[in-house]
């Protein structure tokens, strides 16, 4: 399992991504069909809610406001963590965070985002 380039895949063509037409059709290459999405102050099961909860976080971000990892990926037995730090490009960090996904069949089932 690449859990580097899936995590990534999700922190760019997803939570990156700002066209919710692109952001879907990631979803649908990064996601089970009924995966969750926690985040401290919701939760969103499959692929439309799960846009629709990132549709709602980016629209209170700044269009500058962009999400990097601060190191590859790592996972092992279904599990795997991407440490990022988002913040203006080029900019001062506003937040840092780490996402923790349960893998199946090379897909994510479950995302779990913790905010620092």
């Amino acid at each position: 399992m690449d859990f580097e380039k899936l995590m990534q895949a999700n922190l760019d063509l997803v939570f990156g991504e700002r066209d919710p037409t692109r952001r879907i059709s990631a979803i649908r290459n990064i996601y089970h069909e009924n995966a969750e999405l926690h985040e401290p102050e919701r939760s969103a099961r499959g692929h439309e809610a799960i846009s629709q909860a990132v549709s709602d976080l980016l629209r209170h971000l700044p269009p500058d406001f962009v999400f990097t990892a601060l190191r590859p990926a790592s996972g092992h037995h279904g599990v795997g963590r991407l440490q990022w730090r988002a913040g203006p490009a080029g900019g001062p960090i506003a937040v840092t965070g780490t996402d923790v996904a349960h893998v199946e069949g090379g897909l994510i089932r479950t995302l779990h985002v913790f905010l620092d």
